[in-house]
């Protein structure tokens, strides 16, 4: 790093250190004028137009300006200053720097990575994958911390931690104190969270939990078992004592699918403290997997709906794995992230257990470039239908070719049933998909994006890709 180029970062460092808190205290003014010394530092273009459009919705007084109260005013001074430097600065800023270099060199640099440290599990709720895999797998914790420090060396400061039950590993608050300038989501049941894990994460900073709830105490306990949403609610409240920043994180299944939308549902979350929550489809995977499940295309689409109105109406940040595909120019998967279960392989997706690399037997960057990966890269994007953005349960094929081209084998028992005998339900679903979502997309499409400049970036992408051999 260069003189200048520490200066810079010295003086941007200090200054996420000074601003929250004086921001939490000022005017909706204020706010409105951060954004604008946000848009004149930004390093890339897309940066300026997120600053102009944050400036925008605070303008019209949208209730991301509330939220942004939440985040500054709510929670404690040191988890706010984590929040902005180790998401803010150094995975979005000039983690991005870093990245943008290897992209330059035709090599993969996802934003963030997703890591399974345990397949243990103090809950067995129906239709989790986790339940598939070895009880006594976890990851070595010299392997998780080499693995963190290599991706850290590539641009990537941002990390989710799943599982298994992530809290069933004390140990791994011994990761989040070493690695004090990374940012850690952690996917969590929450019935381990108490007061004593709550002071804990105030402590570090760095963590913010997203803790699994299927809707109210009947949905949730349908799934995963008689109490866990008393206790789910118990964590929450711990955790909002002592001002530690969390969400929520829901599956959608066919049955119930309109009770975690619900004004009533987001509201008791909000007033619980949530600050931002994720919605996952069910998916045919892991523990019997059953495609009845599934919601309908129908089904899909009016969640997708109700998502875009709870982040017009309401000061919570809510994203939907899949039906949000369209707004990062579609499926994330081996491009902008990637999955290491406990066992150590690399998966493109946390849903996709499939892989030809392991951390244990090769680096981290070798294997996000493996064939395999480059396999899914070359056919991206898999439709210009960004409304049906994903590699195997919208466009199944995808992942079938991808899987015999690089040579991928599954990584536990039964995986390979997402491109056998699950394959004709799937094709099914994509063709019953593309009927429904295709007028959709035309009309929604020229509002996006000047015509050609997705064809563009694929051509981009696929030279790259051939040109690293």
């Amino acid at each position: 790093m260069s003189m200048v180029q520490s200066a810079k970062h010295y003086t941007a460092v200090q200054a996420t250190r000074v601003l929250p808190g004086l921001l939490a205290r000022s005017s909706d003014a204020s706010l409105i004028r951060l954004t604008r010394v946000l848009e004149a530092i930004a390093k890339t273009q897309g940066h300026k137009v997120q600053m102009q459009q944050l400036r925008g919705l605070f303008e019209q007084k949208h209730p991301a300006l509330e939220l942004g109260r939440r985040i500054l005013g709510g929670i404690r001074p040191n988890c706010r200053t984590k929040l902005v430097e180790n998401l803010g600065l150094n995975a979005a800023y000039f983690g991005a720097a870093r990245r943008d270099e290897l992209k330059a060199q035709g090599q993969t640099a996802p934003f963030l990575l997703v890591i399974s440290p345990t397949e243990r599990c103090n809950l067995h709720c129906r239709g989790c994958w986790a339940a598939k895999y070895s009880k006594d797998s976890d990851m070595p914790l010299e392997v998780l911390d080499r693995v963190i420090t290599e991706a850290k060396e590539m641009g990537m400061y941002f990390f989710t931690i799943t599982g298994g039950e992530p809290f069933i590993r004390d140990d791994l608050f011994e990761i989040y104190r070493k690695h004090d300038d990374a940012y850690f989501q952690v996917y969590t049941n929450g019935t381990l969270i108490d007061d004593a894990i709550a002071k804990k994460l105030a402590e570090v900073g760095n963590v913010a939990p997203a803790i699994s709830i299927e809707g109210f105490e009947e949905q949730t306990d349908d799934r995963r078992g008689r109490g866990t949403f008393k206790r789910v609610m118990a964590a929450m409240d711990a955790l909002r004592q002592e001002r530690v920043p969390f969400g929520f994180s829901s599956m959608v299944a066919r049955k119930g699918v309109d009770v975690v939308t619900s004004d009533e549902f987001i509201d008791m979350l909000i007033e619980k403290g949530c600050l931002f929550g994720w919605y996952f489809i069910y998916v045919p995977i892991g523990l019997k997997p059953d495609p009845s499940q599934m919601p309908t295309p129908e089904q899909r689409e009016r969640h997708r709906e109700r998502v875009v109105r709870i982040r017009a109406t309401k000061p919570i940040f809510v994203a939907d794995f899949w039906n949000d595909g369209w707004l990062v120019n579609g499926c994330i998967a081996a491009r902008l992230y990637a999955h290491i279960n406990s066992s150590g392989d690399v998966e493109p997706c946390a849903f996709v257990h499939f892989a030809t690399d392991n951390v244990n037997e090769t680096s981290l960057k070798e294997a996000l470039n493996s064939p395999f990966f480059r396999a899914i890269q070359y056919r991206f994007p898999w439709s210009e239908n960004q409304l049906k953005p994903c590699m195997f349960l919208d466009n199944p094929c995808v992942l079938r070719e991808a899987v015999a081209e690089g040579k991928a084998h599954g990584t536990h028992e039964g995986a390979e049933s997402l491109i056998t005998e699950l394959a004709p339900t799937l094709d099914r679903y994509a063709e019953e998909l593309e009927r429904l979502t295709d007028p959709m997309w035309e009309e929604l499409r020229g509002r996006l994006r000047p015509p050609g400049e997705l064809a563009a970036e694929r051509k981009a992408l696929v030279g790259g890709i051939r040109g690293r051999g």
